[in-house]
């Protein structure tokens, strides 16, 4: 993208960024040259558009080439070598193997359940990344297991069908560092448990992928979660980042439709209780064979927000949760779904403001008038300060801005 620097064009984000000569800009130039770079390399060589529909779920998240919609560091993979972007990222279409690294199970943390095949008499065998393997662990892992790496790259579906595999990856992609904390393999159970009571809820607009089961050696450099897929609620199912690869959202209609459908659902679920991080790549769309939205579903719990005290409101048990998951402040949870919600997934199908806000001024129309819906119609909508993120290393959590709201 092309900026101005003393009246002459400037192509490159990297210099800006030098040149501007803020605190803990040198670092994030680095990482802006580094994301340029692997954007190049991720549309270098990509097939034609087609619009055959892909058979399997993981097919619609390689059709995904710049990854996240707006953060300043969309592609950046930092450590990567270009051999091992075109060997492992997914829009380079590869298969990776999986080693297996076996640990005592005495040594590991084990919610749920974890299958007889990852098991060696009393050691789990943990599927580890081939990355994390060479440059982390620095040790090599026994047999192996081939799979499609889906849109986050740590994430990969088995071959032949079977659960997800979701690898810790020391790495810092986009904002965070993708390994997989003690804690979260902790509350997984729960939270997959939980999860499971509030399909009940939702009239089928929403399901959520089951954990089967998760497993630290007490690191989060050595850590793996198995998790269902999601077309086990339907064979036409594809992550909301991909609706951008399609016509469907050219549709006013349609569009208007999908926008329904996910404020139904997110807005129940915030009413209820809980705040999904319902961005473009956790967030799924199942559709039907005409293409129209039926159902929704949802990925990976562990960035959700709970509040007991709506919970309790509406005489839901609270689940024996702790940590960075519990809230009752209303910023919290409202910023988290209108922010990866609105500001994120709908935003990025819509492609416009002007698409955007006609989505929204049909779907909202019907909703019920919760104090929610109210704030989501009323006030500034909430998004991330992705690039203040990165020049506050020193400034744990989120950040927020916000942007105008596309119905005033």
């Amino acid at each position: 993208r092309r900026t101005a620097r003393r009246g002459r064009p400037l192509y490159d984000p990297a210099r800006l960024m030098t040149g501007l000569g803020v605190p803990h800009g040198a670092d994030f130039a680095a990482e802006l040259a580094d994301s340029v770079a692997s954007m190049a390399l991720s549309r270098a060589g990509q097939p034609p558009g087609s619009k055959e529909w892909p058979t399997h779920d993981w097919q619609w998240e390689q059709r995904i080439v710049d990854g996240h919609p707006y953060h300043p560091n969309c592609r950046s993979r930092p450590g990567f070598s270009v051999a091992e972007q075109l060997a492992y990222g997914p829009e380079h279409r590869p298969l990776v193997r999986l080693g297996l690294m076996p640990v005592p199970v005495d040594e590991c943390l084990l919610t749920g359940a974890w299958p007889a095949e990852l098991r060696d008499g009393e050691r789990l065998l943990l599927p580890v990344h081939p990355w994390q393997a060479e440059h982390v662990l620095k040790r090599p892992a026994q047999g192996g297991v081939e799979a499609h790496p889906l849109m986050s790259l740590r994430t990969l579906a088995l071959t032949g069908g079977g659960p997800h595999v979701k690898t810790a990856l020391s790495a810092r992609l986009t904002s965070s560092v993708r390994d997989i904390s003690v804690y979260s393999i902790g509350m997984s159970a729960t939270l997959s448990e939980f999860a499971e009571t509030l399909t009940a809820r939702m009239d089928g607009l929403l399901h959520f992928t089951r954990t089967l089961g998760a497993v630290t050696a007490n690191s989060p450099e050595l850590a793996a979660v198995l998790r269902e897929s999601p077309q086990a609620y339907g064979d036409r199912v594809l992550p909301v980042a991909a609706l951008a690869t399609t016509e469907l959202p050219e549709s006013p209609a349609w569009l208007a439709e999908f926008a329904r459908l996910a404020l139904t659902a997110g807005l129940r679920l915030l009413e209820l209780g809980v705040a999904l991080e319902a961005h473009g790549q956790n967030l799924l769309l199942v559709l039907s064979e005409s293409g129209a939205p039926l159902r929704l579903v949802y990925r990976d719990l562990a960035d959700i927000r709970v509040s007991p005290a709506r919970l309790a409101r509406h005489g839901i048990p609270v689940p024996a949760l702790s940590g960075r998951v519990v809230t009752d402040d209303v910023t919290t949870l409202r910023r988290k779904l209108f922010g990866s919600l609105v500001a994120g997934a709908l935003a990025g199908t819509a492609g416009s403001a002007t698409a955007l806000r006609g989505a929204l001024e049909t779907a909202v129309r019907d909703l019920p008038r919760t104090p929610d819906l109210t704030a989501l119609l009323e006030q500034p909508l909430p998004t991330k300060a992705l690039t203040l993120m990165r020049l506050s290393p020193g400034t744990p959590g989120d950040q927020w801005t916000e942007l105008p709201n596309p119905l005033l």
